[in-house]
This record gives C-alpha cells, structure tokens and sequence, in this order.
C-alpha cells in the first residue's frame, strides 16, 4: 500500500522544519521537545475526576494518573504505559489518549510515570510495570475498579511494558490482566527485519533512533536478549492474557511486533493482529491528523469493552 496521503502531508512538514534527531539532542533536550510536540495534540477529554496517586515500587514511589470517567463504581479498569523509547515521554505527554481510550471503553485508566533511562536502566521500567499493575490489581477497591476486570496496554516502549508486565506476572504465579493492548510495541532487539530497512529513515521513527534508545535502555548487551526487554526472545508464551495487537506499515517495528502476535496465536492465547496500512509508528495520539488514529483507538476501546464483558 502506498502511504497514507494524511502521513504523507505530516511527515512533509516533519522534514521541512528539519529538527535534529533524538539521538543527537540528548535525553534532556529530546524530552523537551516530546513534551512541546504533546501540546499541540487534541485537548485532553474532561473527565468525572482526575486522581494523581503514589504506587510502592521497587525503586521508590511510583506515580500514577487515574482517569475516571462517567459511571457507576466499580468500573473495569486500563493500567497504560507511555512510549518512547523507554527514555521519553511522561504521564501529560499521553494525557489526551488515556483520556479518549478512558471515555471510548468506559474504564478507568490508570496511567503510569515508570522510570526511564539511562537514568534507570532496564529492568528498571519493567519491574515499575509489574509492580504498577499488581498494585492497580490489589487496590481495585480503593480506586473504584473491579479488580478482575483489569487490562494493561502502551503504545511503542509502553507496550512492551505491558506484554513484560503480562510475562513477569504470569513468571512469578502473580495476578494476569484480562487483556493485554500492545500498539506497535517494541518485542525484540533485531535491527535487520525487512520492516527495519524499509522504514529505516523518513518515516518519523528511525533506525537510528530505535538504536540510541536500546543503548539508553541496556547496560549490558546481552540484556538486549533478556525477555523482559524482548519478549520475542521468550521460550514460552503460553498462558499469558489475550492480546490485541496494532501495527503500522510504515513502521520500523511492524515485524517484531506482528511476528510477537503470530508467536502469541502459535502458543494459543487469543490474539487479533491488525495492520493498519498507509500508517507511521505513533499515529494512534495524532487524532488531530489522522483518521485511522481514530480508527485504531476505536478497535482498542471495543476489545477492552468485549474482554471486560467476558468477565
């Protein structure tokens, strides 16, 4: 398929202000302007409260943002992990998209401000995953939340986050989400995929970018392998919650993460893969741009709505 005329037009703009790559500006700076690009999408939905929270982590205190909607307690529940590149992004740069996933599936969402690298190397955000998730599990009724009705989901590093979350509780015999939404999510370490060279430059998100971020993440190589920071890499998924996958054609990461679904469905988890063609990584927050943005946060919000009704 050719690329989506919407993409086209952005990333026609993206080059014309010829910005530097994250890899060259630094942790700091690259945050920066993560946080001014996040501004300029769709103004955050009201909701019926807000709720800034402290979760015990492994590493300190972990915070957290609970979107309440409208609706009668208790209510199913999204724990959502952030992306970039487990180094960028915070709880406002994904306000507005937790606020529109919180409406669209009527569930709170709870957002969670892990710890990032290369301040905090791996297994860092992983282990404030597990742990967010499991606290969410076990405080349901603290937060209004049915806690057999919790799902976790992120976009990019946030859902790797939430599939690690899924195979570090199911590793420890602790409580599993009843769903797991992984938006073009990083699985594996593998520079080389079709995808990779494809999309290698031009495409908003780089191969070069998706190396500095690795480099940030790891400290020693071999980690790169471990499946808590590439779950493709694991032996065995079976067991783990069922999962809904969406990747971008034009996306460096579209072959980890659909091979990632075929091993899911190969290992009997329940499993939708969905491509949605013409798009770049990240669309999903760009509502403002994009409209398979709103598309995909449609089909998220029916399969946290169809697995919150198994329930």
């Amino acid at each position: 398929m050719p690329i989506d005329p919407q993409a086209e037009a952005f990333l026609s703009k993206i080059q014309a202000m010829d910005g530097e790559p994250f890899e060259l500006m630094g942790a700091e700076s690259a945050r920066s302007a993560v946080e001014a690009d996040a501004a300029l999408l769709d103004a955050p939905l009201p909701m019926k409260a807000v709720q800034d929270l402290s979760v015990p982590g492994p590493g300190g205190v972990i915070p957290v943002r609970c979107y309440h909607p409208d609706g009668e307690a208790p209510l199913p529940a999204l724990v959502y992990f952030h992306g970039g590149g487990w180094v960028l992004g915070n709880i406002p740069t994904h306000d507005t998209i937790c606020t529109q996933l919180a409406h669209g599936a009527q569930c709170v969402v709870v957002s969670v401000d892990y710890r990032l690298a290369p301040e905090h190397p791996f297994p860092a955000a992983a282990e404030d995953a597990h742990a967010a998730t499991q606290w969410v599990i076990a405080h349901g009724e603290e937060l209004g939340v049915d806690p057999r009705r919790v799902a976790v989901g992120g976009d990019s590093a946030g859902g790797n986050l939430a599939t690690v979350a899924c195979l570090i509780a199911r590793d420890r015999s602790a409580a599993l989400p009843v769903l797991q939404v992984l938006i073009y999510p990083i699985t594996d370490c593998d520079f080389e995929t079709p995808s990779y060279r494809e999309n290698a430059e031009g495409y908003l998100l780089t191969r070069s970018t998706m190396q500095w971020f690795w480099k940030c993440y790891v400290q020693d190589e071999a980690d790169m392998y471990h499946p808590y920071a590439s779950p493709l890499q694991a032996a065995d998924l079976s067991g783990l919650p069922p999962a809904l996958v969406l990747t971008a054609e034009f996306d460096p990461l579209r072959d980890e993460a659909e091979a990632y679904a075929r091993r899911l469905q190969f290992s009997n988890v329940p499993t939708t893969l969905t491509r949605y063609d013409g798009m770049i990584h990240a669309f999903i927050r760009r509502t403002d741009i994009f409209d398979q943005a709103h598309m995909a946060q449609q089909e998220v919000c029916r399969a946290l709505r169809d697995a919150f009704h198994n329930e």
